[in-house]
């Protein structure tokens, strides 16, 4: 069944961009005005996120969302077979200013979020980068699309290991330089040892590892954005919070983190991911000694 859907997966790949992109524009209106898929997810988002917009501003960013959606499934076929060469003409960063880091020895840690184009970032920052890039994902259940988007997402060098593979294959690793990656804004597994802010107007678990991992392997961190310019075409800019983890207190870095994404997310809303379920976990009073923001602890909901 993989080298089935490999080789379909292929022969689409081959497909010109302009083509590929008519294809998504016509599965986005299936996907949003026929099927409806996860549309009352997306607007309840949207409406939790942007209480300040009207409804029809809110559908309007919606529209935007299941086109950018649909584009980034397309994209990720393309990478079946576009060159190296192509793949860094469409996706541009700063992440050269960054280079007294590597030349320094120091240990990078990248936190992005549900950004279209994380795809592109990923192979791409591996490939810019002279140290190892490891990223860390989350494995789909079906195990023919796991292995084939592990393949994919594998190409440039990236070194995948899953988030529970993370603890033992990290625990020799102080001896050595590397980059790793992490999209940051992933539902916690365990909400009870999440740190937990008020994102976006609702209180929400963030996953404390990455911060504790940063701290503990004495990472400069760095906050990743994307911005689309157009089709096909992304602009990446990496944001040095701290050269030294260790030096900021428990939370500071997930605390930041949280601040940058609203502010990242604000400027271009149908470029974030609306239709998973953020905010599915509901706040308990027993999460209290968890919250770090500065806004007052909430009661429960």
């Amino acid at each position: 069944m993989y080298y089935l859907l490999y080789g379909f997966l292929f022969l689409v790949s081959l497909l010109p961009f302009p083509i590929l992109y008519g294809l998504s524009s016509f599965v986005a209106f299936v996907l949003r005005d026929i099927a409806g898929y996860r549309k009352e997810i997306v607007l309840t988002n949207l409406r939790y996120a942007l209480p300040e917009k009207t409804e029809e501003e809110r559908k309007a960013i919606a529209r935007k969302f299941y086109l950018n959606l649909t584009d980034s499934f397309v994209e990720t076929i393309k990478l079946v077979t576009l060159s190296d060469k192509h793949l860094l003409e469409r996706t541009t960063s700063n992440l050269d200013e960054f280079d007294f880091l590597v030349k320094e020895g120091r240990n990078i840690q990248f936190h992005a979020g549900h950004q279209f184009g994380w795809e592109y970032v990923n192979l791409v920052t591996a490939m810019r980068l002279p140290i190892p890039f490891y990223g860390i994902y989350m494995p789909i259940n079906n195990k023919v699309l796991d292995r084939l988007f592990y393949r994919i997402r594998s190409r440039t060098g990236v070194k995948l290991m899953t988030a529970w593979e993370m603890p033992k294959k990290t625990k020799n690793m102080e001896d050595d330089q590397f980059s790793i990656g992490f999209i940051a804004d992933q539902n916690p597994g365990m909400t009870g040892s999440a740190y937990w802010v008020d994102f976006f107007n609702r209180p929400t678990g963030f996953m404390a590892g990455p911060e504790k991992f940063a701290q503990r392997m004495n990472d400069a961190v760095i906050f990743v954005s994307t911005s689309k310019k157009k089709r096909g075409y992304y602009h990446t800019h990496f944001t040095l919070i701290t050269e030294d983890a260790k030096q900021l207190p428990a939370g500071k870095i997930t605390f930041l983190y949280k601040e940058f994404m609203e502010k990242e997310i604000a400027k271009d809303p149908a470029g974030y991911l609306w239709s998973h379920r953020r905010w599915k976990t509901p706040w308990k009073d027993a999460y209290k000694r968890k919250w770090i923001d500065v806004k007052p602890i909430p009661s429960e909901q």
